[in-house]
């Protein structure tokens, strides 16, 4: 074994070479929490001046905004401590688990020695002979993990765990014992400069492939009416490119989930809008559901995309093209196919049909703008979205909380460039401000060019364009995480966050609500912005800050004027709205899904 190398930072040893992978791959941001079994660990991290290091209130925030960064970087890191950390991180984890983020999460580990010891461990649960309870977990969340005990081995388990999570699109797990990272090992260097990192490219299987296309392309030609809709899983960029290029050649009318807005251009020609069932933009659900056949791209189906399960369209009426799959009509299925591959393969061959975009042009109505309120008049939540939905641009990255923020964003029309962002599938409140922190570094000036080449059909999507992030967030979604606002301010970021105060968790209460004399519904209300002042502490530390309380239209639209003019500062909003006051789609799709929650048992 290799000992210590304290002298110089030139020589890799463990820390360092996690950190040079981190920064191969494009993930220049680590997010972490400090804690004794990941302190070596992070000295070895900060010698590397490439990585920033950003410090988190707590691990569940690490992990939110490690979510945050990947969705606009490709790939997020969070760092936590043995048992007490790492437990405190599973939500979020389990969160980019569900929404297909690579995620590396580092943890530190008990000293190497203690395996064999019969030691019981502070922060552990306490017992000698078992230290996996946090791996165990772990794998529930992640689809790769490794323990580092051996320093012999830590080359070849870092990269299996970092390639598993770009090649699979999902979280791994790297634990670290606590004396090993500053080790140094051969395999870590060569002449003193460190081994590149490679991955294998995702390919498909060529006859499949080719047979694919000469089933789908006959299905397409024989149906009459056909639509594309695609789903979330077009997250990466190399199949977005495919879906944009067989939108263009075969002139179908395109309608996306309510989960992938933001992931398909919404002033596109032939853009129909979001296909949600009976919440979906107008005349939306009955083209797609009277189509003979609906190409389904990245689609994935909850029980939250199908409004309780109440979709009319079914599987018989599509070509559905997820999981490196092709299935026609629930029938014919082709196996090892790449999906960019395949709709890239598609484009080529098909004819145009654009008899669903003429019939949808013909049915279409424009929903009616919410009419501007009489001046005092309390501020209403659908007039809220339309000055919202005013004030996008292409500069901006909107980040919707889960709640009715979900459907007062859902339904507004993206400007070109503007950048979007949910977590439907997971849905954990309190999710958009961690994500909130991690995806205003990766658009900050912080953030830095990827400078790893990956190949493009593994979907590490980078994006360089700065963007001034805007949040919309509940209020009982903010007490649930509303710690790292410090951390923002600590780091000089500069997003815009829109607090809704209706005083608590309006979609529950339209699912399911509480009794009226010990309402679990409603919480205890706070003086938001000055908690946010507090937080500032008359700028000892940090950025600038600027707060304002909006009850009325009018000083809504001067607030985020304002807060435009101050580019430079983190500056948070709230928002006054009455506690009975909700979108007329939220009242649907509460509906629906409490109607699914309550199915009897079925009897056999």
């Amino acid at each position: 074994m290799s000992g210590p190398e304290p002298d110089s930072v030139a020589v890799p040893n463990l820390g360092r070479h996690i950190a040079d992978r981190l920064i191969e791959i494009g993930c220049h941001t680590a997010f972490a929490v400090p804690g004794d079994f990941n302190l070596l660990l992070l000295d070895q991290l900060l010698t590397k001046p490439e990585l920033d290091m950003v410090w988190c209130c707590n691990e569940l925030n690490a992990g939110y905004a490690a979510d945050g960064f990947a969705r606009k970087q490709g790939v997020g890191c969070c760092v936590a401590t043995f048992c007490v950390g790492g437990f405190s991180l599973l939500n979020a984890i389990g969160g980019a688990y569900s929404e297909d983020l690579p995620v590396i999460c580092i943890s530190g580990g008990p000293n190497s020695n203690d395996y064999a010891a019969n030691h019981v461990l502070h922060h552990t649960t306490g017992d000698a002979s078992d230290y996996g309870q946090q791996l165990r977990c772990f794998r529930e969340v992640t689809c790769h993990q490794v323990v580092i005990q051996h320093i012999e081995e830590a080359h070849r388990q870092v990269d299996q765990a970092i390639s598993a999570a770009l090649i699979n699109r999902k979280p791994v797990y790297i634990e670290v014992c606590c004396n090993i990272a500053n080790l140094t090992h051969p395999s870590f260097a060569h002449r003193d400069s460190t081994i590149p990192f490679s991955l294998p490219d995702r390919h498909s299987n060529p006859l499949s492939l080719q047979a694919a296309v000469r089933a789908a392309s006959k299905a397409l030609n024989e149906a009459h009416k056909v639509v594309l809709l695609v789903g979330p899983r077009i997250r990466p960029g190399a199949v977005r490119t495919a879906v944009l290029e067989l939108a263009d050649k075969s002139e179908y009318a395109v309608a996306q989930m309510a989960d992938a807005k933001g992931m398909f251009p919404e002033t596109y020609s032939r853009f129909m809008g979001t296909y949600w069932g009976a919440v979906s933009w107008p005349a939306v659900a009955e083209v797609v559901e009277s189509a003979d056949l609906v190409v389904t791209v990245g689609c994935v189906w909850n029980d939250y995309s199908t409004v309780g399960y109440s979709l009319l369209l079914k599987p018989e009426k599509m070509l559905s093209v997820a999981d490196r799959r092709v299935t026609i009509r629930a029938g014919a299925t082709f196996g090892c196919i790449d999906p960019a591959d395949f709709v890239a393969a598609l484009a080529k061959v098909v004819t145009p049909n654009n008899t669903c975009w003429t019939a949808f042009t013909r049915m279409y109505v424009p929903p009616n703008a919410a009419s501007s309120l009489p001046e005092g008049t309390p501020l209403t939540s659908l007039v809220m979205a339309k000055t919202v939905e005013a004030f996008l641009d292409p500069d901006t990255a909107l980040i919707s909380e889960v709640g009715d923020s979900w459907f007062n964003t859902l339904k507004m029309r993206l400007p070109p460039g503007c950048e979007y962002e949910v977590q439907m599938r997971y849905g954990s409140i309190g999710w958009s401000v961690g994500c909130t922190l991690g995806y205003a570094f990766a658009c900050g000036p912080l953030s830095r060019v990827a400078s790893a080449a990956l190949p493009g059909t593994l979907g590490i999507t980078k994006t360089e364009t700065a963007k001034r992030v805007l949040t919309l967030v509940g209020d009982g979604s903010f007490q649930m995480t509303a710690q790292d606002v410090s951390t923002m301010l600590r780091f000089s970021l500069t997003p815009i966050i829109v607090l809704v105060n209706n005083g608590g968790y309006t979609i529950e209460v339209e699912i399911h609500d509480g009794p009226k004399h010990n309402n679990y519904n409603v919480i205890k209300n706070w003086n938001y912005t000055a908690f946010i002042e507090a937080m500032h502490n008359k700028g000892d530390q940090g950025g600038k800050l600027w707060t304002a309380k909006a009850g009325t239209e009018t000083e809504f639209k001067a607030a985020l004027a304002r807060a435009r003019e101050l580019s430079n500062h983190l500056c948070f909003i709230e928002v006054i709205i009455d506690k009975d006051d909700c979108s007329k789609e939220l009242l649907e799709w509460g509906s629906r899904v409490a109607a699914a929650n309550s199915r009897k048992p079925v009897s056999h």
